[in-house]
C-alpha cells in the first residue's frame, strides 16, 4: 500500500512519525470510454478555448478565480506554494472529543495512519490504547491534496483510522426537508412499529454488503459480449396499504423468515442409556 503523505502528528508536546493511506478502494471501479457512434473511434477529450475557439495545450491553461462577471484573478502554483500552513506536514491535535459529539453528516473520506518507521511504533501503539480505552477522539488539521481539512483520528484494530471532515456550512439543515407537521401517531402503531424492527433485529455481518449495481453491469458486459439476450428484471409497483395492515403483515412476514429453534430429539440420551444398560447386563454375566 503506498502511502499519500509523510508527516507528524502532534499534540502538546508529543510528536509521532506517520504515513496516510487511503482506505478506499478504487481498483475495482467499472470505466468505460466514449465512442463515435458510427464507427466506435475513441472521442478525444478537446480542451477548448470557448473566448477563441482554439484547442489549447496542458501547460497553456492557467487557474482563475471569478470575482466579478467576465473578470478573474489568475492564481498559479507559486501562489498556492506561498500559503504556508502548519498542517502540511504536521496534524496539530487541537483537543479530545467524543464520539457522540461529531455529527455523522460531518463525516467525510476515511483513511488509514501507520507509523513511519520503528522509532515511532511505540508512540502509535499508546495512542491507539488510549483512544481506544477512553473512547475519545482526536480533532485537527491537515493539507490534503493543496487543501487543508479538518481530520478526526479514532482508533480501530489497534491501528488510527483517520476521517476527513465536512465543515459545519457545507452541509445543509435537516429542519430545510418538506414535512407534513402535526400527523398523529397512535399508541398501537408505535407498538407495533416497535415489534416490528424488534422482530428484523440482526447482527450488522449478517447483513450482505455486496454492491449488486455493479455485479449487474458486469454480468451485463459479459453477456453482451457472449451475444446472450439480457433479462431485465421488472420491479412491480405494490399498492398503498393501511400502516397498520402493513405493520401486522410485515411482523408476520419476519417472524416466518426467521428459522425456527430445533427440538432436543433426545436420540443421544436414549443411545447412551442403552449402551449404560448393555454394560450392566455384561457385568452380571462375568459375575464381576
Amino acid at each position: 500500500m503506498r502511502a499519500i503523505w509523510k508527516g507528524h502528528i502532534r499534540f502538546s508536546l508529543v510528536t509521532i512519525p506517520i504515513r496516510i493511506y487511503n482506505a478506499i478502494e478504487t481498483s475495482q471501479a467499472l470505466k468505460f470510454n466514449q465512442l463515435h457512434k458510427e464507427d466506435n473511434g475513441q472521442i478525444a477529450y478537446d480542451k477548448r478555448c470557448k473566448q477563441c475557439n482554439k484547442i489549447v495545450k496542458a501547460e497553456d491553461i492557467v487557474k482563475g478565480y471569478k470575482y466579478e462577471p467576465d473578470s478573474y484573478v489568475i492564481i498559479d502554483q507559486e501562489d498556492f506554494e506561498k500559503v504556508k500552513l502548519k498542517s502540511t506536514k504536521i496534524i496539530e491535535i487541537e483537543g479530545f472529543v467524543d464520539a457522540a459529539e461529531v455529527h455523522p453528516t460531518l463525516y467525510d473520506a476515511p483513511y488509514f495512519a501507520g507509523p513511519d518507521g520503528e522509532v515511532a511504533a511505540k508512540a502509535y501503539s499508546l495512542l491507539c490504547k488510549a483512544l481506544k480505552d477512553t473512547g475519545k477522539m482526536g480533532i485537527g488539521r491537515v493539507v490534503l491534496r493543496d487543501r487543508e481539512n479538518v481530520i478526526m483520528l479514532t482508533s480501530q484494530d489497534n491501528a488510527l483510522l483517520l476521517y476527513k471532515l465536512r465543515y459545519p456550512n457545507e452541509v445543509r439543515n435537516i429542519s430545510e426537508i418538506p414535512n407534513e407537521d402535526g400527523v398523529e401517531i397512535t399508541k398501537d402503531e408505535v407498538k407495533l412499529s416497535h415489534t416490528l424492527v424488534e422482530s428484523m433485529t440482526k447482527s450488522f455481518s449478517e447483513i450482505e454488503l455486496k454492491d449488486r449495481y455493479k455485479d449487474s453491469i458486469r454480468e451485463t458486459i459479459q453477456a453482451k459480449i457472449e451475444g446472450k439476450e439480457i433479462i431485465t428484471v421488472v420491479e412491480e409497483e405494490k399498492p398503498v396499504v393501511d400502516i397498520m395492515s402493513a405493520l401486522k403483515a410485515s411482523i408476520e412476514q419476519a417472524k416466518a423468515q426467521k428459522k425456527p429453534m430445533k427440538k432436543a430429539s433426545g436420540k443421544k440420551e436414549k443411545e447412551a442409556a442403552s449402551s449404560k444398560k448393555s454394560s450392566k447386563s455384561k457385568l452380571k454375566k462375568t459375575g464381576t
